[in-house]
């Protein structure tokens, strides 16, 4: 059966491509799944409106087996991530192909040979198109509902990322933390009384983000954010206009209540960032599209859902000690009991990340989910 490898070049093309996964999934054989908004991998690929290509480029690739699509695939140059990290690592992610190995390599080969021309040493991926967005192929908790802007994708991925020659560079692993029912974890003493003296004797407090303030809200987050990331493996920091734009799209969804800031004597410290598992909806609008009832399900969503996902939690370095996370703890805890959820998953970490996973551990939280980041020698051009 003859497979063809083509660009995206045309509007056409680009439907085809944010509209493969349709052609992949279906709720009987992939239950799990969440059809994604349609708009937001179109803006997560959009060269001329998100702010991330200021400092990046792509390409886009389709594999076609007698007519049929049947896998796409992303090469990404993020001179960002090169800068920051001074390496010669490129990229690949917003992939997806049917159980189809030949196809599977065609695509990696599109996406290396892009590479090498840009100078390139290693691939690495899935990222779609950072680490500052989603990324990581699932190896293990395929039965689980993914939360909020992660991913999922089926068992047999891995076996065809790895039978193409790509090796583990890191794995990002997710913890769920129930807060109702039998399992419930409940938070240890001591927690609530570290809070109460680091309120009554160091000027700890924290406050609800200020969607009144939202600019002024975004400037505080997205210095901590930077701040707090800087030194963690793959990390890329943000400029202002991508922080802004991510965040505009978070607005709409987040609750004030499990987005906010921590000051020490007024001064920002740390946040924390949660957004409800608005997955749930997306599976209910089903096509992917907000119109013409879809923006309509998401808003009418937004009180009644009881689980969510932590997505960002940091502190500045100066105001890190090792009882940092019992702050934080016992306030996501009392907020998010008082609100009726039913618990929530923390995600991604690094499975290295120390200092996130030992107290994670210690409260009892377990490890649900994991992720695989990929790489893959790029051969020099002529060498065997």
């Amino acid at each position: 059966m003859p497979l063809e490898i083509t660009r995206v070049e045309t509007g056409r093309d680009l439907r085809r491509f944010i509209d493969l996964p349709w052609r992949i999934y279906n709720s009987t054989d992939h239950p799990q799944w969440v059809p994604p908004l349609r708009l937001a991998v179109a803006e997560a690929l959009d060269r001329k409106k998100n702010p991330f290509y200021k400092r990046a480029d792509r390409e886009l690739f389709l594999a076609h087996r007698d007519g049929r699509l049947v896998g796409r695939i992303a090469a990404v140059e993020n001179r960002a991530h090169n800068e920051f990290h001074n390496d010669r690592v490129g990229f690949w992610g917003f992939f997806e192909v049917a159980n189809d190995q030949e196809a599977a390599n065609a695509l990696f080969a599109a996406a290396e040979g892009w590479l090498r021309d840009r100078g390139f040493d290693t691939m690495r991926g899935p990222m779609n198109p950072s680490t500052n967005h989603e990324c990581g192929l699932l190896i293990d908790g395929f039965e689980q509902h993914p939360m909020i802007m992660t991913t999922w994708n089926p068992r047999y991925y891995a076996g065809v990322v790895e039978a193409a020659g790509f090796s583990k560079a890191k794995d990002l692993v997710a913890y769920f933390i129930p807060l109702a029912g039998p399992d419930a974890l409940p938070l240890p003493e001591r927690y609530r009384a570290h809070a109460e003296r680091a309120t009554r004797e160091r000027g700890v407090r924290f406050r609800d983000i200020d969607l009144s303030h939202f600019a002024r809200e975004v400037d505080i987050c997205w210095e901590i954010y930077n701040a707090a990331w800087e030194k963690n493996w793959g990390f890329i920091p943000m400029t202002r206009e991508e922080f802004v734009f991510s965040a505009k799209e978070m607005k709409q969804m987040l609750i004030p209540q499990f987005s906010y800031i921590a000051e020490v004597d007024g001064k920002p410290a740390g946040v924390a960032i949660s957004l409800p598992d608005y997955h749930q909806t997306f599976k209910a609008i089903g096509t992917g599209r907000l119109l013409p009832t879809g923006l309509f399900k998401l808003l009418a969503a937004k009180k009644r859902l009881r689980s969510g996902r932590l997505m960002i939690l940091g502190v500045k370095s100066a105001y890190r000690s090792r009882s940092i996370f019992a702050l934080f703890a016992y306030e996501m805890h009392r907020r998010a009991s008082a609100y009726g959820m039913v618990g929530g998953e923390a995600s991604w970490i690094l499975e290295d990340n120390a200092a996130m996973v030992q107290p994670m551990e210690a409260i009892g939280a377990k490890v649900y989910r994991t992720w695989r980041i990929y790489d893959r020698p790029i051969p020099r051009p002529g060498s065997a």
